[in-house]
């Protein structure tokens, strides 16, 4: 009885030398450290303890404006996004088109050119708000950034859920609705709880991208934490007001971005093995 060998290739040999990617990718590693070290080089070397000890309670106001701002927006704009994410699902031709035009309108637009549309173009409707009751509403810039950052990420939430609910498998509905579960209670019970693992990291993304993009309110004289550093650079030239509020937006989106992945992390420990 014969034995049929199998022939088995050998790896290809290790690329040694130092090839002109590996010479590029360590370059720009290097490029990144040298710019920090000469961030914070320069903030030990020209610490200004005065700088910090008049401007920091004004900075941490301001901190307390943004986190306000974002966390408003996104829950304000979670709500939002349902009926919008239903009809972009939905069959009838009018609700699915009115919702596109809403999403395709809100991510095809810039946020800052959103926010000057609510904070400018309803202040020309003075009369008509204050007619209506909403003037006192749309005057305060807080309440007009918020109003612009929900609607944005209305749209984008939205996309993010149906995406996340047409993820899931259909045989799904049809194992829930063959042991007699209504739509809505396979809906709750079967698919969100599925939808909302694939969702959770651009839902993740999405308040990064708020974080960041609040500092835009700062442009209608909303006092968030951009808006106090303008306000420290205006009374001081000293360019650690934007350094410094540099530093405190990337340890933001750190801290989020870590507690994203731990969420994540204890959520699918069932999916590892």
């Amino acid at each position: 009885m014969s034995v049929a060998t199998t022939l088995v290739e050998r790896p290809p040999p290790r690329v040694r030398g130092w090839p002109r990617s590996r010479i590029i990718g360590y370059a720009l590693v290097g490029f990144w450290i040298a710019f920090g070290l000469g961030i914070v080089s320069y903030l030990v070397f020209a610490w200004n303890a005065d700088f910090f000890a008049k401007y920091a309670p004004a900075y941490l106001k301001g901190l307390g404006v943004t986190l306000s701002l974002v966390a408003i927006s996104m829950v304000l704009g979670a709500i939002m996004s349902l009926p919008v994410a239903y009809g972009r699902m939905s069959k009838n031709r009018i609700l699915s088109g009115l919702a596109y035009c809403y999403v395709y309108f809100f991510r095809g637009t810039p946020l800052l050119v959103q926010t000057y549309l609510v904070y400018y173009g309803l202040g020309s409707f003075r009369v008509e708000l204050q007619a209506v009751g909403l003037w006192d509403f749309f005057k305060d810039a807080f309440n007009c950034g918020v109003f612009a950052f929900a609607l944005n990420t209305a749209a984008y939430q939205a996309e993010i859920l149906r995406g996340a609910i047409e993820s899931v498998p259909k045989g799904q509905w049809e194992g829930a609705a063959s042991m007699g579960l209504h739509k809505l209670q396979t809906l709750r019970k079967i698919i969100l709880p599925q939808a909302l693992i694939v969702a959770l990291r651009p839902y993740g993304n999405e308040l990064i991208l708020m974080v960041k993009a609040s500092a835009i309110v700062a442009i209608i004289t909303v006092y968030d934490l951009m808006g106090m550093a303008k306000l420290a650079f205006a009374n001081s030239f000293d360019i650690q007001a934007y350094i410094w509020v540099a530093l405190v937006y990337l340890v933001m989106v750190e801290i989020l971005r870590h507690a994203i992945e731990w969420i994540e992390r204890r959520i699918t420990i069932h999916l590892k093995r």
